[in-house]
């Protein structure tokens, strides 16, 4: 096919525009079909904790087993009547008659309750409610019911199970509208910003809205078909980590699309250009991502499991979008998309400038950051490398062991309170008891020695007929026989999502042991223990997996040995400084009481996958320049002419990573932190200075054992330096 620019007719009309609108109506369907989608996904979404544990977690077993014993799926809901001073008799026949309205309500089994606390202060209910119901809707009309009736002057909460997974659940609600909007909206000003163009950001956002609806779809569908676990936390990252880097691969493909215009005045030629000069970084960036977030199925916990087809799936669609349906919208608008500054037309003499330095024809700052690089690169890239080690320093500091579930929704929560109130006036497991499971044969012994561990506040045998989901007190009598097991509810001295709690568990798991070896401790904070220590386990596990596939990857695109080890060090080395700053602006200035146990894993996939996008984007094309004019002039033009459009797609990223803030979760937030700090910090200092610098220093020799590696450009601009009068490496 002809490049010659004043021929359109040698461009056959089916390329020019049949295939152009064939793909943009097909893209057109998609949206159409899973557009809607979006607002079914709770459909197939849940958030219980439980459900994402792995078979082999005690708490699991110890789950299956009260299933059991339970003729419904009920949680429960614990309402707390507090007063300022002591109730009187009056004052608690009052309340007491709550039970009756509260049961009107008909939301599960018989409520149980009024249980008075012992200073006399607060009542507390325990009221089951249907699992097969709409918990949110459920605990709302239960807080309405119980702040009509409840006398003037008592403070009324609904916490325990039932209350905390309503809240959490409304805290999630802005991740279908808002989180997208804001993400969008800041995509956006960047795109006016970066291309001072009215069409072209719209046609990068609508690359990105229609890959989002694809990856809806084929979420929606593998959740449907039971395939994966969708979760809040999963389907947040899933719209922003398709926004972001659905952009990132546009922003590439519009750069050598503008670069390409400046070549020839045929649009339709201007695009194939652009797309095999852009199709292998891109398709590598996406491989490499894709396959880190598999990655992923190795672990343990079902939660990580199931984000990694998620979020691959998104990626999957990215790529997609950016290679066809972007490339058919600029086949279509040709020039016009940049309106009103269009790609001038450059003479043929001044395409390909003469390269001694690589700095000819660049100019600003890129310019500017090129000279650095080539005057002084051993300064550079290890004053780089220190400057990430001191920020590196402060990871000592992360508490990623967990925290309590109270902390994790960060707005205002009736829940959350409730736990307060109930820690004041009763044990502050009430409600969500611990669950041991044992054998009837030692089921007294079993039942003697949890009752005498360190905090635990009471403890019974379930009796026929009791609610085995509760922490009130069980009925007198036998206890209930399944299959030879036995069920005690283990009040916890502690706040069941607390630290102290599930050292109590631990304890009580060590104690077990001794009295009945197939004894199994479950609940909540078995649960909280239980996913924290997997979460821990897949780091050790995951973390070196996904380097060797990227490192891998890497070889194939680079031929090479030497930069791609280098540029997996790099990215590592930025992914520790950014958990480092993270750490300190956690404890310090935001006053988090942890971090969720899953954030560094999640933090490593994220920044190391998408930090070596940065990195594939600058070598592969320092790999084609180098081809032309050597190892070090083809570094200094890489960097020159990647440098706009790369740091461009950083400032997106992190910008549409950094929209998770707006939900106000705490996973959540930190993770924004982490990954928008991180990608700037990789965006700025690692792919602009510290990469470049140390290929520079080394030389010919980052390509070994590729050809490259051995060949100098002719004329030996590797064997000097890029400015006159100074020495490749000098100091």
């Amino acid at each position: 096919m002809s490049s010659t620019p004043r021929h359109r007719d040698r461009v056959p009309f089916w390329l020019r525009w049949l295939i152009p609108v064939l793909l943009v109506l097909t893209w057109l369907a998609v949206a159409g079909i899973g557009g809607p989608t979006f607002g079914r996904l709770d459909e197939v979404s849940s958030n219980d904790q439980a459900s994402f544990l792995p078979a082999s977690a005690e708490a699991t077993a110890a789950q299956d087993w009260q299933s059991k014993f339970r003729d419904s799926d009920e949680i429960p809901a614990v309402v707390i009547v507090e007063n300022a001073d002591p109730f009187t008799p009056a004052q608690l026949g009052e309340v007491a008659a709550l039970k009756t309205q509260l049961e009107e309500l008909k939301l599960g089994s018989a409520v149980i309750g009024p249980i008075p606390s012992e200073d006399g202060r607060a009542v507390q209910f325990v009221a089951p409610i249907d699992s097969s119901s709409e918990v949110k809707e459920a605990v709302k009309e239960l807080r309405e019911a119980v702040a009509a009736d409840t006398p003037e002057g008592m403070q009324t909460y609904v916490t325990g199970p039932a209350g905390l997974a309503a809240d959490l659940t409304a805290a999630f609600a802005g991740i279908d509208g808002i989180l997208l909007l804001v993400a969008l909206g800041a995509v956006f000003v960047i795109l006016l910003i970066v291309y001072r163009s009215l069409l072209l950001p719209i046609v990068v956002l609508l690359t990105s809205v229609f890959a989002l609806c694809a990856a809806i779809l084929l979420v929606f569908a593998m959740a449907k078909a039971g395939w994966i676990q969708l979760n809040g936390q999963s389907q947040g990252i899933l719209s922003i980590l398709v926004i972001g880097a659905a952009t990132d691969y546009a922003l590439l493909f519009v750069a050598r699309f503008r670069e390409a215009l400046t070549h020839t005045q045929n649009r339709t030629s201007a695009v194939l250009t652009a797309w095999k000069a852009s199709f292998e970084p891109i398709l590598a960036s996406g491989a490499t991502v894709i396959i880190a977030l598999l990655c992923l199925l190795f672990s343990d916990l079902n939660s990580n499991k199931a984000l990694g087809p998620v979020a691959a799936a998104g990626i999957l669609c990215s790529l997609f979008a950016a290679l066809t349906l972007l490339p058919a919208l600029m086949a279509i608008f040709g020039r016009a998309a940049f309106w009103p500054f269009l790609p001038k037309l450059v003479p043929a003499d001044e395409r390909e400038p003469e390269l001694v330095t690589g700095l000819e024809g660049q100019k600003g700052l890129w310019r500017a950051t090129g000279s650095l690089v080539s005057r002084r690169p051993r300064i550079v890239w290890v004053g780089s490398v220190l400057l990430l080690l001191v920020a590196s320093a402060g990871v000592l500091q992360l508490k990623a062991s967990g925290v309590p579930q109270t902390d994790v929704i960060l707005t205002a929560s009736n829940a959350v309170d409730g736990q307060d109130a109930l820690a004041r006036h009763f044990d502050a497991g009430s409600g969500s008891p611990a669950v041991v499971v044992a054998d009837e044969s030692k089921a007294q012994d079993v039942l003697e020695t949890v009752k005498a561990a360190d905090g635990v506040g009471e403890a019974y045998l379930l009796a026929p007929g009791s609610v085995p989901i509760t922490g009130a007190p069980g009925a007198p009598g036998a206890p209930d026989v399944r299959e030879g097991k036995v069920l005690i509810n283990a009040t916890l001295s502690s706040a069941a999502d607390s630290p102290a709690a599930e050292e109590a568990v631990k304890a009580l798991r060590d104690e077990l042991k001794t009295v009945d070896s197939g004894a199994l401790v479950g609940g909540v904070t078995a649960t909280a223990l239980d996913t924290n220590t997997t979460a821990q386990r897949d780091l050790v596990i995951i973390i070196p997996v996904v380097l060797v596939v990227i490192l891998f990857i890497l070889m194939l695109l680079l031929r090479s040995v030497v930069a791609p080890v280098l540029l997996v060090l790099s990215v590592v080395l930025s992914y520790a400084a950014a958990m480092g700053v993270s750490a300190l602006v956690f404890n310090n200035i935001l006053v988090f009481s942890g971090a969720d146990a899953t954030v560094p894993l999640f933090g490593f996939v994220f920044l190391v996958a998408l930090g070596v996008d940065y990195n594939i984007f600058l070598m592969s094309r320092v790999r084609e320049e180098s081809l032309k004019h050597g190892t070090r002039p083809g570094i200094l033009r890489g960097l020159g002419v990647t440098g706009g459009v790369i740091t461009s797609a950083g400032v997106v990223l992190a910008a549409t990573f950094a929209a998770l803030g707006v939900i106000p979760i705490m996973f959540l937030v930190q993770l924004a932190f982490i990954v928008a700090f991180g990608v700037l910090l990789d965006t700025v200092l690692v792919r602009s200075l510290l990469v470049p610098a140390l290929a520079y220093d080394i030389g010919p020799k980052i390509w070994w054992p590729g050809k490259l590696g051995r060949t100098a450009a002719k004329g030996g601009p590797d064997a000097a330096a890029a400015e006159p009068g100074v020495t490749a490496g000098s100091l």
